[in-house]
Order: structure tokens, then sequence, then C-alpha cells
């Protein structure tokens, strides 16, 4: 369903070549396997979300990397720059009904993927592009579909302000405002410019992305930020992690991990909404 063909999941490389999976020894061969032939050359990587077996796909993949999509071969130099490694769910913990805060996500599999990779070859791991929050790209492709909705629905005013809720600072709030500072910046741009793109310059969406001013954040506090108190009528009262659970590509700036409002949940963030928008 996302256009990709002869695709090789961890699950069919590691049956291809079981000897490269040797940390569960249930699953070991008994007998020394025949030589896999006919196994397609592996030309990129790409990672969705923390797997199960943490310690199968970090072995697979590396292999994969080192080896130039030919895990099957000897290994006779290390190639560098490595094939193409795209990621996407990049949030470091996510809230489960465990008492302890947060469980790993999928950053965190990154965070280990990437460390075992430098101390194995010395280079940084490189990615083609990292997809998700807080990704600007992410944001940009919810404002595509929120007009696309507006105009099913017959929408004809423009869309001025865009309001993002979540419950991680970290990745929700800090990919809300990095992509209000981008609208700020094309919005400065086009002012310097002094006249509008084409919409061929621009693209499908041009005349809809001009008109949208801002993009709020709201942060609920029923998932990974919880207060302990009824939540702070004003952000300034928040006090901001230190330690930055963001990947390794994005800097730390604190203003991106502030929050335009704090509120209790969801219900509470969508009638703030309204009531912004005069709707209530």
């Amino acid at each position: 369903s996302l256009g990709f063909k002869n695709v090789v999941t961890i699950e069919a490389l590691r049956k291809a070549y079981p000897l490269l999976d040797m940390v569960d020894q249930s699953r070991r061969p008994k007998e020394l396997p025949p030589p896999t032939t006919g196994f397609p050359t592996i030309e990129g990587v790409i990672l969705f979300g923390e797997p199960v077996r943490w310690e199968t796909s970090l072995q697979l993949i590396i292999d994969v990397l080192l080896s130039n999509g030919s895990p099957g071969a000897e290994l006779k130099e290390i190639p560098y720059p490595h094939l193409p490694v795209l990621a996407c769910n990049m949030d470091l913990l996510w809230m489960a009904e465990a008492k302890m805060p947060s469980r790993f996500g999928h950053g965190t599999f990154l965070l280990c993927l990437e460390n075992i990779y430098k101390k194995v070859t010395g280079r940084e791991l490189k990615y083609e592009a990292l997809i998700g929050k807080p990704s600007t790209v992410t944001y940009h492709y919810a404002e595509y579909l929120i007009h696309e909705q507006a105009k099913k629905q017959g929408w004809n005013s423009p869309i001025r302000r865009l309001y993002a809720i979540g419950d991680n600072p970290m990745s929700d709030i800090y990919g809300a405002n990095l992509y209000n500072n981008y609208l700020k910046s094309a919005q400065r741009n086009q002012s310097q410019a002094g006249v509008k793109r084409s919409p061929q310059a621009a693209g499908p969406q041009s005349e809809d992305h001009l008109a949208v001013e801002s993009c709020k954040s709201i942060l609920v506090c029923t998932g990974v930020y919880r207060h302990s108190a009824e939540a702070p009528s004003k952000p300034e009262k928040h006090n901001t992690e230190t330690v930055f659970h963001g990947h390794r590509d994005f800097s730390f700036d604190p203003s991106l991990v502030e929050a335009s409002y704090i509120v209790q949940d969801v219900n509470e963030a969508v009638q703030l909404a309204f009531q912004k928008e005069n709707w209530s």
C-alpha cells in the first residue's frame, strides 16, 4: 500500500541466512544449512517502528549495511557511504499502561542502531531522510490533508491557523513549533519577495499553504507528559526537561518544547481550539 515492490523483511532475511541470527539458541539451525542462492541484493533500509526482537533486527540491519546489501557474501571492506537508510517514528519514549513513566519507542531503537554502527565502523550512521514527528515534512503533509478535507466539506474560507495536539514535548510539541517557525519564515520570505509564487512553482497546494499563518501547539497531560496537579494555564510556568529526548539529527532548542497551551486532555484541547476560533 506504500508503493514499495520487492520488499525483503527482517524475517525473510533471517530465514535466508539463519547463521546471522545467533542470540536465540532455540532458533539456531541444528545443522549447517546449504548456501542461499538467488536472494536479491538489498538496495536500502526503511525503518517504520520498533521491532519485537531487537537483537535480531539490530544484527541483521548492521549486516546489511556492512555488506552493502549482500549479507551472505564474505566481507572484504566496509562500504561508506552505506546504503540509503530512511526512518520514521522517532519518539524515544511512549506512554502505556505501566506505572513506570514511559516505554521504549522507535527512537530508542534508532539510538541503539546508530551507536552500534559507529562503534563497529568508527563512522556515523547517515539517514537519507527522517520522516514523522517532529519532521517538518510530516506537518506539511498534515496541512495538505486538512486542506483536502476542507474542500470535501465545502469549506471555502481560507485556513489561517493550525492546532497540533500531542502528549510528548520532544516530538509533538517540538514538531508543531518547528513547523510554526517554518510558516513564519515562509511568510517573511514571501513578504521580502513582494510577489506571490506561481502555483506551478510552489506545488498544487500553494494557494492554500500561503494562507496559513501559524501552527499552535497544545500539550495534553494524559500521555508522556504528566502534570501532577491541575494543568497550568500559562505555558511559561511549565518547566521543560533539560534532557533532550529528540533524535540525534535534530538540535535542541528549549523554545521548541514550550507548548503554546497546556490542557488536561484531548477534549479540553479541542474545546480550546474551538474557543480560539470563536466556534464555541
